[in-house]
């Protein structure tokens, strides 16, 4: 309870008697209230600039004085939305709960925003292995398999984490093609999608034995592929999605023409005339005839 005393008698009352370097301790007994105000009953002790301590002898001990009501308690007939004032004035603030996805991040982890956010992180990654990390906050193998993850990330600073909240961006995910949780999947530079799969706690060390595969240094040529070209069309057809996506033109590749010159056969190469005898066909004649279909 907050109480505003009546300070003007009493510290008057106390700095005639002793000295100015003292100080003053007010231990309340017992309050009541009335009509009038509240009257508490108090123990006044002193305490001296030195080393020893000595009681007060003010006439103040064991007798009641009236202490003025305090302006921000509300009184009887305040209205209603000035007690709510009041009281959330004098309310105490707690603290906003850190929630268990946001528990152990480490500084190569992020969460996704959307989907213009996953496409520009995955171009920006260069050659570096990027890890996509479907979760939801109601899924207790995401929740238990988190820790784990933390740690995983600590342990490879050069590998970027992306964390994509499902309940967020279930649109998003439907795009992708992302409807078992918890789901990951791997990127790297120009190579794109490395590979995909779901795994839990209990089967980890799927997940351990492809960050140990693709984890080590590579150069590849060429920019970042990121997503597939048909993840990005579903994307930019997703009504949901504020995503553009324009293709690049394909150009068409002109065909060769390959002229051949007819060269006239040689006597060397002519075939021999073979004799006409009775029942016999010349393999000229044999082919005509299966191509006319006699």
């Amino acid at each position: 309870m907050a109480e505003v005393f009546s300070k003007t008698n009493l510290v008057s009352s106390w700095h005639q008697n002793h000295h100015h370097n003292q100080s003053i301790s007010v231990f309340p007994k017992s309050c009541n209230f009335n009509k009038s105000g509240y009257f508490c009953s108090l123990k006044l002790k002193s305490n001296a600039s030195s080393s020893s301590s000595i009681l007060s002898t003010s006439d103040f001990h064991g007798k009641r004085i009236v202490v003025q009501n305090n302006e921000a308690l509300p009184r009887r007939g305040t209205s209603q939305s000035q007690a709510s004032t009041i009281k959330a004035q004098t309310t105490l603030r707690i603290g906003k709960a850190q929630k268990w996805w946001e528990k152990g991040l480490q500084p190569n982890m992020k969460e996704v925003t959307s989907a213009e956010d996953l496409v520009e992180s995955l171009s920006k990654a260069g050659d570096k292995l990027v890890v996509v990390d479907f979760f939801s906050p109601g899924c207790g193998g995401c929740k238990a398999l988190h820790p784990k993850i933390c740690q995983l990330a600590e342990m490879n600073l050069d590998v970027q984490f992306l964390q994509v909240n499902y309940e967020e961006h279930k649109s998003m995910c439907y795009s992708l093609n992302v409807h078992v949780l918890p789901f990951f999947r791997f990127y790297r530079g120009a190579h794109g999608r490395l590979c995909s799969f779901s795994c839990t706690n209990a089967t980890i060390k799927k997940f351990k034995d492809a960050l140990a595969k693709h984890s080590p240094d590579r150069c590849s040529l060429g920019p970042p592929k990121g997503l597939e070209e048909k993840e990005l069309l579903a994307l930019a057809a997703n009504k949901d999605l504020s995503f553009n996506y324009t293709p690049m033109p394909v150009e068409p590749v002109p065909a060769e023409q390959v002229v051949v010159a007819e060269a006239e056969p040689s006597s060397s190469n002519r075939e021999p005339v073979l004799p006409r005898t009775s029942g016999f066909a010349p393999d000229s004649e044999e082919k005509t005839l299966v191509t006319a279909g006699r």
